[in-house]
């Protein structure tokens, strides 16, 4: 199951309802927003132009995973949803309870033209814990694993390379997986560009879940 991050909100005195009501909806990492129906249907972002290359990265909170590379010039879109579990058509319902096998991943379309995979790695592991074993910071199951789904011989060449660099920075083994990618489902439409759409409740649910202090911990200054 999914933990909750339940920290106090820090308004004063007549604005203390409003922060009560913003924590309970932020209480659940990667919760629905409670304004959305939980029937909501899947919805990519963005259909895949000529041109392109796709990665796909699971590192925690889907949410967590889009900004580090929306704002990477290169990046053409990037899309929340699961991969990697034994369930067709998976709903948030069922790869947050845990059981599905899914991973929560962030696809990424971009222009190799522009932006290497190389670099993607770089920004991908800078931004998660790969020394956690299915957990990333406050969230824990397998489907919060960290791992690299590779679309090609070409990435996964690259993607080894990259986590054996990433080994010899630590002593404990880095628990990130390299798996050949599978069928991706991009997640709900009120999970896309989360950050965006409700800045507020994605900030307290980021701080509260101690990611960056432990990115800080992890990788120092260059974390996130």
């Amino acid at each position: 199951m999914i933990e909750t991050h339940a920290t106090p909100r820090h308004r004063p005195q007549r604005l203390v309802l409003t922060g009560v009501l913003l924590m309970l909806a932020a209480m659940t990492a990667c919760a629905q927003s409670s304004s959305t129906p939980a029937t909501a249907t899947p919805a990519a972002k963005a259909t895949k132009p000529t041109n392109t290359a796709v990665a796909i990265f699971a590192g925690g909170c889907f949410w967590c995973m889009e900004p580090p590379f929306d704002k990477l010039p290169g990046v053409l879109s990037t899309t929340s949803g699961y991969t990697g579990g034994r369930v067709a058509n998976p709903t948030y319902e069922q790869v947050s309870a845990g059981g599905s096998g899914h991973a929560e991943v962030v696809q990424v379309q971009y222009d190799p033209r522009k932006v290497s995979y190389a670099t993607l790695l770089d920004v991908f592991w800078r931004n998660i814990d790969p020394l956690a074993v299915d957990r990333q910071f406050c969230d824990s199951g397998d489907q919060y694993r960290s791992a690299i789904f590779t679309t090609d011989a070409q990435q996964a060449r690259l993607a080894e390379a990259s986590k054996r660099k990433v080994q010899a920075r630590f002593k404990q083994p880095i628990a990130t997986q390299l798996v050949a990618a599978t069928r991706f489902y991009a997640a709900e439409s009120y999970h896309q560009d989360y950050y965006k759409k409700n800045p507020v409740r994605y900030k307290f649910y980021r701080s509260s879940c101690g990611r960056d202090q432990r990115l800080k911990q992890v990788w120092g200054s260059s974390g996130h």
